[in-house]
């Protein structure tokens, strides 16, 4: 995803003009750069020489000859200076170079933090945005243990599985992508604020859509074209039969990407979505390691096995006898005190100081896992 070649330091404000001409959209504004090299000397071609590009009529270039669309400019300089945010070309050498490749890719992106050569080795983590407990501890697992080896994890931002992927990955020491369906100055949902700053300090929050651009529901299908293409594969941890998810899964067949899916329970809505992944052909994974071999090929030797090993915990007798009765199934704290013997306020203790620890997590109702 990133290269070392020189960047073609092409006029930011050229290009917003460009953008903002209706008709003008990403592959013509490549088309035009392509032959004319510069917006500058796009805005001073003639009618005649405009229309000799493809994609590029009669009317489209009038348009661009009488361009007089300054205020857009103006507004998108200001929102990315107020966001401290930038604005990244197809031509730069920071430009992804897995993105680069697709049918159709962003003339520029919007961007908040900074990309990474390790960035070029990342792994998508979608899912529903409600997942049940299952999918939610699906998703911090493999968030946190891909993250621990080195991959870059890329999610949408959204709320359930998204969320939890990005948190999982800084939480496991790596870096996170998150690629919105909104401007990079309109976090959605508004309680990801936090984890979107997180996120641009430790990783990148990048747009195609213009600062201040609202999460329409038509921009989605175009976010999660970005969120494929900037990985080797894609893992859908949990999806119901009409998940957003799926559509992320397609197209990262489309663009010749791995699809990983989580089998689920047969009984439950929020796993139909995967279980059809895999009867369709998708790889069935169900530890991190499915991945790592699937994907060696394209993987760094050093990525292939654990650059660190998880540190030890330190956990007294009574911690390792209530660890021990913890399993990735939900368990209430009720029957872990009857189960050890022990009064609930005692239990209860104890599990702070193991999700502390970071080691249990406790869910709605007084249930607890081991994580």
């Amino acid at each position: 995803m990133y290269t070392d070649d020189r960047s073609r330091n092409l006029d930011i404000e050229g290009l917003l003009r460009l953008y903002s001409i209706p008709g003008i959209g990403a592959n013509k504004i490549r088309a035009l750069i392509g032959r004319f090299k510069s917006p500058e000397r796009i805005f001073a071609a003639k009618s005649f020489e405009l229309v000799n590009v493809e994609g590029i009529d009669q009317i489209l270039a009038q348009r661009i000859v009488q361009n007089q669309h300054d205020d857009f400019v103006k507004i998108q300089l200001s929102r990315l200076e107020k966001a401290n945010s930038r604005i990244i070309t197809f031509w730069d050498s920071e430009y992804p170079d897995n993105l680069k490749r697709i049918y159709d890719p962003p003339a520029f992106l919007f961007l908040k933090g900074e990309f990474s050569k390790s960035d070029s080795h990342s792994i998508a983590i979608v899912g529903s945005r409600s997942p049940t407990n299952y999918g939610k501890m699906v998703a911090e697992k493999f968030g946190k243990e891909l993250a621990a080896r080195g991959i870059s994890i890329v999610s949408g931002l959204a709320r359930g599985i998204d969320t939890i992927a990005h948190w999982s990955a800084l939480r496991g020491g790596g870096r996170t992508i998150a690629v919105l369906g909104s401007g990079v100055d309109v976090i959605y949902p508004p309680e990801n604020k936090k984890l979107a700053d997180a996120i641009s300090g430790n990783g990148v929050l990048l747009s195609e859509f213009p600062m201040g651009a609202k999460p329409d529901a038509s921009n989605f299908p175009r976010r999660n074209r970005i969120i494929s293409a900037l990985s080797m594969g894609v893992v859908v941890a949990e999806a119901g039969v009409k998940s957003g998810a799926l559509i992320t899964a397609n197209i990262a067949l489309e663009q010749n990407r791995e699809v990983f899916a989580v089998p689920g329970n047969i009984n439950s809505s929020k796993s139909i979505g995967c279980n059809n992944l895999i009867a369709d052909g998708a790889k069935l994974v169900q530890s991190i390691e499915d991945i790592i071999n699937e994907l060696k090929p394209q993987l760094p030797r050093l990525l292939s096995e654990a650059r660190n090993e998880t540190p030890a915990i330190n956990l007294t007798e009574i911690e390792q006898k209530i660890y021990t009765s913890l399993s990735n199934e939900p368990i209430h704290i009720d029957q872990l005190a009857e189960q050890n013997q022990m009064s609930t306020s005692q239990v209860l203790g104890i599990l702070l100081a193991l999700e502390l620890k970071d080691i249990v997590r406790q869910i709605p109702g007084k249930f607890f896992i081991k994580i």
